[in-house]
């Protein structure tokens, strides 16, 4: 392993409570996160871990963030993209990522995404609006990040069947119950998915599925395992899951644990977990 090896964060998020509030944070034990993160604060931390480049991603569905964030972008030349939200359901989609792509920063967008780990739905996303709003996603040569959790896995390989014209990125490995050290039918799942070919998946927040306090690499090692194996390191990206990942790990101890994690690979591998699979995935 080198110093010498290109990385992208391909996950990581931004919020100013200023500006609106983040109501999904509640509770005592993400209380560490209530405060304001800026591309200020991120920035020392992924510069030091050899970060050249990141993905920005939505964390609130209102649709001011994503010109917000495309406004970022533009401002820095560490964010290469963005991941969005707009609402797939609404008839008029398709012109809204156009406009989009006109703001400043628009050429930095580079995937949409909606929270589908909350929709009470497990099969939202075969749902005929949704499909045509996914459709529209890909048409304007955009990805699709998925959000989701173990029991909504099915339906994004249904999904995924049904719209073989899009990419589709799985965030946090599909949320593994990582706590618990059970592997099925989470593996079983994400591997059926990963059998679809234009699905790709992150290695991202992992700690946070693991016990916040106590967790080791080795713990994260089955899972990320699976992953590794179902798609391969050339459809497999490393994010850090900043600033969440706080809750349980600092910027420098996710990527090192992602390295370790990685370390038995060749060095084109590793090289493509770590930078080229995003650099490709999101036309960075």
């Amino acid at each position: 392993m080198t110093g010498r090896e290109r990385i992208v964060d391909a996950h990581h998020h931004v919020w100013d409570l200023a500006v609106r509030d983040q109501e999904w944070i509640t509770g005592e034990e993400l209380a560490p996160l209530r405060r304001t993160f800026t591309l200020a604060d991120l920035e020392p931390e992924a510069r030091a871990a050899g970060v050249y480049a990141t993905v920005l991603v939505q964390t609130v569905t209102v649709p001011e963030e994503t010109p917000e964030f495309l406004a970022l972008a533009d401002g820095d030349d560490l964010v290469a993209g963005v991941v969005g939200w707009t609402d797939l359901t609404a008839p008029d989609v398709a012109d809204t990522l156009a406009a989009l792509r006109e703001l400043p920063g628009g050429d930095r967008l580079v995937a949409i995404r909606h929270q589908v780990q909350e929709e009470p739905d497990p099969e939202w996303l075969l749902r005929p609006d949704v499909r045509r709003g996914l459709s529209a996603v890909a048409a304007a040569g955009l990805v699709y990040d998925l959000v989701v959790r173990p029991h909504q896995l099915a339906a994004a390989v249904g999904a995924a069947d049904l719209l073989p014209q899009l990419t589709f990125v799985l965030d946090h490995a599909g949320k593994p119950p990582i706590a618990t050290g059970s592997l099925r039918p989470w593996a079983d799942d994400v591997t059926a998915l990963a059998a679809r070919p234009n699905t790709v998946c992150k290695l991202s927040g992992l700690v946070t599925e693991a016990d916040p306090h106590s967790w080791t690499v080795d713990d994260l090692r089955p899972y990320a395992g699976t992953v590794l194996e179902a798609f391969g390191p050339d459809r497999l990206m490393f994010g850090s899951d900043w600033p969440v990942c706080r809750l349980a790990a600092g910027y420098a101890d996710v990527v090192d644990a992602a390295r370790s994690l990685i370390a038995g690979l060749s060095a084109d591998e590793r090289q493509a977990v770590l930078a080229t699979t995003a650099e490709r995935t999101y036309g960075l």
